[in-house]
């Protein structure tokens, strides 16, 4: 087994808000893993005392911890406890009916000795490679599917927030769990798994340097810091002058990659 991660922040005077974890159960058969994205608000009030690095450790500990140690739950069910862990841990001191109270997109893999389940809530991806190479983008696209005028609107923005008809993220609500992209296949179906925050997944939705398959073979062959350092240098060569610039010049990047 090759298991692989990296994370970098996409500022180094800021605080990474991207969190990723592997774990091995001692049984040997099996594992998971889960990436976490925090969603940076913007200037302004949140209804929370607590950073976003605050959040994505709280709820990526107890996803981390539950995906291991319960395998008797679906991973929505362990996203669910994990969310209300978290939020039982700051409900006192903060506004968590705020639309942009802290929150994360998630991705969540665990396999044993007969299966692999996944789990996508917003805009990060999983890869799943089968044993021919064919390559599987588990993604979940809603918040794509939101209008460009619209996302550049705060408000218009959180009132599509964890709203029907809207996209969903990791917040204070353990109901927003049944909302996740989620679902389970044969463990001798796969062969890779890949977890990408957007911010490494930018080699593909942004720069359109490959698919998702020519993604994984990056993988494979320069491991997950090489893929960043390759978004690294598109994003400073996109920053040139006379270059038109597609969202922040650098965003938190963090992949895992697991060959079962």
């Amino acid at each position: 087994m090759r298991i692989e991660l990296a994370t970098a922040p996409g500022d180094p005077e800021r605080p990474n808000e991207d969190w990723v974890a592997v774990a091995l159960p001692a049984a040997g058969q099996g594992g998971a893993l889960v990436l976490l994205d925090g969603v940076t608000p913007p200037a302004g009030d949140d209804g929370c005392v607590h950073s976003v690095p605050w959040f994505t450790a709280r709820l990526g500990g107890a996803l981390h911890h539950l995906s291991a140690s319960r395998r008797d739950l679906t991973l929505r069910e362990i996203l669910a406890e994990a969310i209300r862990r978290t939020s039982d841990a700051h409900r006192h001191t903060c506004d968590l009916s705020h639309s942009r109270t802290p929150q994360a997109t998630v991705v969540m893999a665990r396999w044993g000795a007969d299966q692999v389940e996944h789990l996508v809530l917003s805009d990060s991806a999983l890869l799943l490679e089968s044993p021919d190479g064919t390559v599987r983008a588990v993604l979940d696209d809603r918040l794509d599917l939101v209008p460009p005028e619209v996302l550049a609107s705060h408000a218009a923005t959180d009132a599509l927030r964890n709203a029907p008809g809207g996209f969903f993220t990791a917040a204070a609500d353990p109901e927003v769990a049944a909302r996740a992209v989620a679902g389970a296949g044969p463990r001798e179906q796969v062969r890779t798994v890949a977890a990408l925050s957007d911010g490494a997944g930018r080699w593909v939705e942004t720069f359109g340097e490959g698919d998702w398959a020519d993604c994984l073979g990056l993988l494979r062959k320069e491991g997950p810091q090489g893929l960043i350092d390759r978004v690294r240098a598109l994003e400073d060569a996109a920053a040139e002058p006379g270059v038109v610039r597609r969202g922040k010049k650098h965003d938190d990047a963090a992949v895992v990659y697991a060959e079962l």
